[in-house]
């Protein structure tokens, strides 16, 4: 029983990490027409929130030994859920950007302690990983796919379409306060932070976090956009970025399961990365859309619990799995904010996507380069650190 009640904390918690982000994504369009801002102002939505991801990502452990690690993971979740909720008080960018700002820091917390509480409450089954990732991507299908309708359904009310994602927020901390009120009297580690800056193969999955980061948010930011200047509708367009979100779902559900299953994670990573590469040559080619989405969604599925996996199997404590998650998202995420902001500057410059997607080939070639290198197999402490 105890283990069917982590297990909802866990998905609860990682349901409220993307509808901040997804639901400006789907909506961007919108928020450039009525609020009047250019694609590169439009981008910071999504780029802030995801640097906020990365810089603050080391603070979290620090937190989480001072606090507690489900007490962290609480105030984790009600700062993205205040920073969601603040988005429905106005209809302006200075309160959609300090929402993202909030909202990601929220998020920064949370992403490396949710391994670490995976690594703690799930010690011999890292593909556990797969039910925070394939929460997560509910999450951001959910907002993706009915922000829009939301819009529409309340007279194009944008504060309220924005803002209604907060109730996933009030659900989970009703059962974050029951798990907190259990772990009051735990005791909490006051070590100093000492992340792997020095190891070869954290830095490695710091790399390769930035790759797959700076795809996922410049697909998840610019795919709707991308399908509007191909000539699609923009419910068709619409639709196309909650394809892309949901055919991640039983992608992130296999993989792990089956690395954990047969190993070979190396080869599963590149695998995944061949599929986003595949998916943007088709983008660039005079053919229907929806196959390039497919593709890309099957990549990003599989790439991200991946991403979330290697710390957990190549470590050997919670702390530790904390620490090297701390970092990978840290480097990881700053990385893969500029994505979104390099895709929209592109394109203000050039007036259309396809040497954006020429340069997002590149970065997944270079992230297929990082996966080769790596040599995995071997515990954190069976490596110098």
């Amino acid at each position: 029983m105890k283990k069917i009640y982590y297990l909802a904390a866990l998905f609860l918690a990682a349901l409220n990490l993307r509808p901040i982000i997804t639901s400006v994504a789907s909506m961007m369009s919108m928020i450039q027409s009525e609020l009047g801002v250019n694609a590169l102002t439009a981008s910071l939505l999504t780029t802030l929130p995801v640097l906020c991801m990365g810089i603050f990502a080391p603070i979290a452990t620090i937190l989480s030994r001072r606090f507690g690690l489900e007490r962290t993971l609480f105030f984790s979740i009600l700062l993205i859920t205040i920073a969601t909720a603040l988005r429905g008080t106005s209809q302006s960018v200075a309160i959609l950007l300090m929402t993202a700002f909030a909202g990601g820091v929220g998020i920064s917390f949370a992403g490396p302690l949710l391994s670490s509480f995976i690594k703690k409450y799930f010690p011999r089954n890292p593909g556990i990983v797969s039910v925070y990732s394939i929460s997560m991507t509910i999450g951001a299908a959910l907002a993706s796919g009915f922000t829009i309708p939301i819009y529409l359904r309340s007279q194009h009310h944008l504060p309220f379409a924005l803002s209604c994602w907060a109730i996933l927020g009030v659900i989970a901390l009703i059962l974050w306060v029951g798990l907190v009120r259990k772990n009051e009297q735990s005791d909490h580690v006051t070590l100093p932070l000492k992340l792997p800056l020095r190891n070869k193969k954290a830095i490695q999955f710091t790399l390769f976090f930035g790759f797959m980061s700076s795809m996922f948010y410049s697909l998840t930011a610019w795919i709707s956009p991308i399908a509007l200047s191909f000539g699609n509708s923009p419910q068709y367009a619409a639709m196309l970025l909650t394809i892309f979100t949901l055919i991640q779902i039983p992608v992130a559900l296999l993989v792990p399961a089956v690395v954990t299953r047969l190993g070979k994670p190396k080869l599963f990573l590149i695998l995944c990365s061949l599929s986003e590469l595949i998916g943007l040559i088709f983008l660039l080619l005079p053919m229907p859309i929806l196959p390039a989405v497919i593709f890309l969604g099957m990549g990003a599925g599989g790439l991200f619990p991946l991403a979330l996996m290697l710390p957990i199997m190549e470590t050997s404590t919670p702390e530790e799995a904390g620490t090297w998650s701390a970092m990978s998202q840290m480097g990881g995420y700053i990385v893969g904010g500029f994505g979104p902001f390099f895709i929209g500057l592109v394109f203000d410059l050039s007036g259309h996507f396809y040497a954006s997607i020429v340069a997002m080939l590149v970065i997944v070639s270079l992230m297929i380069g990082v996966q080769l290198s790596m040599k995995l197999g071997r515990k954190a402490g069976e490596v110098s650190s």
